[in-house]
C-alpha cells in the first residue's frame, strides 16, 4: 500500500480546537489508497465522521509477547506531530500511546509517511538515515534491520515483517498530524474496521467491514 502521495495544504486561515479534527481528517483521503471495495474518499467520510471533535493533548514485539504498536482496537485522538517538517526533515513522537515511539518523516519529493519507531525484529529503536539512497532509509542499528523509508518493507537484516504504518496528514498551517494506525502489514480497510468495532456501526457498515450489514440497514437517511 502506498501512500506517498502529498496533497497541497488547503487555503485559509490554520484550524484549531475542535476545527481541526475536519481540517486533519479532511488530508487522510490521500494517505490511505483505496481498494476495490471502498474509495479513498470513502475512507475520509467514515474517519471524519467517528473522530468529530479534535482532542488536542490527549513495545516491544518480540515473541509476541509484548504491546505491539497499532494494536489500540478503539479509534485513536489525532496528536500533533509537528508545527511543520521541511522536506529531509524527520521528527520522533508517540502514537497512539504514550509507550508508543513513532517516526514522521518527509521525503525529498515532499511525500509524508509515518512509521513505528519500534524495530519488529527485537524491539530495537528505528532511525531515519537521510543520506541513504534519493529517500534515505528506516535503520535499527541493533542487528542491521533496514526498512525502505517510503514503503516501510523490510530491505535487509533479520526483521520478519514490515514496520506498522501511521497515517499522517498536514493541515494548512503545515501542522502535522498522526490520525490513524495499521498494524504491520494491516490493509488500511482492515485497520479501520478493527478500530471501529462495534462501538461505530453505521461507519462500519459503510465500510463494509464484516458482519455490518445489519447496522448498515439502519442508518438514516436523510427526510
Amino acid at each position: 500500500m502506498s501512500v506517498t502521495e502529498q496533497p497541497p495544504p488547503h487555503p485559509g486561515p490554520a484550524p484549531d480546537g475542535g476545527a481541526a479534527a475536519d481540517a486533519a481528517i479532511e488530508q487522510l483521503r490521500d494517505r490511505i489508497s483505496a481498494d476495490s471495495l471502498t474509495t479513498r474518499r470513502d475512507y475520509l467520510r467514515i474517519v471524519a465522521t467517528v473522530s468529530g471533535g479534535l482532542a488536542i493533548g490527549g513495545v516491544g514485539v518480540a515473541a509476541g509477547i509484548l504491546h505491539r504498536h497499532g494494536d489500540n482496537e478503539g479509534l485513536p485522538d489525532p496528536k500533533k506531530v509537528a508545527d511543520r517538517l521541511a522536506p529531509g526533515e524527520s521528527v520522533a513522537f508517540r502514537f497512539p500511546g504514550e509507550d508508543d515511539r513513532a517516526l514522521a518523516v518527509r521525503l525529498g519529493d515532499g511525500s509524508l509517511v509515518g512509521y513505528s519507531a519500534v524495530c519488529t525484529h527485537l524491539a530495537c529503536g528505528v532511525l531515519w538515515r537521510k543520506d541513504r539512497g534519493p529517500d534515505g532509509e528506516l535503520y535499527c542499528p541493533c542487528h542491521e534491520g533496514v526498512f525502505d523509508a517510503r514503503t516501510g518493507e523490510v530491505t535487509a537484516g533479520p526483521p520478519p515483517r514490515p514496520l506498522p504504518r501511521i497515517y499522517l496528514t498536514e493541515q494548512a498551517d503545515g501542522s502535522v498530524w498522526a490520525v490513524a494506525t495499521a498494524r504491520s502489514g494491516e490493509p488500511a480497510k482492515d485497520a479501520l474496521c478493527r478500530q471501529f468495532g462495534d462501538s461505530h456501526p453505521v461507519e462500519s457498515a459503510r465500510l463494509g467491514c464484516p458482519g455490518s450489514a445489519r447496522a448498515g440497514s439502519t442508518e438514516r437517511r436523510p427526510t
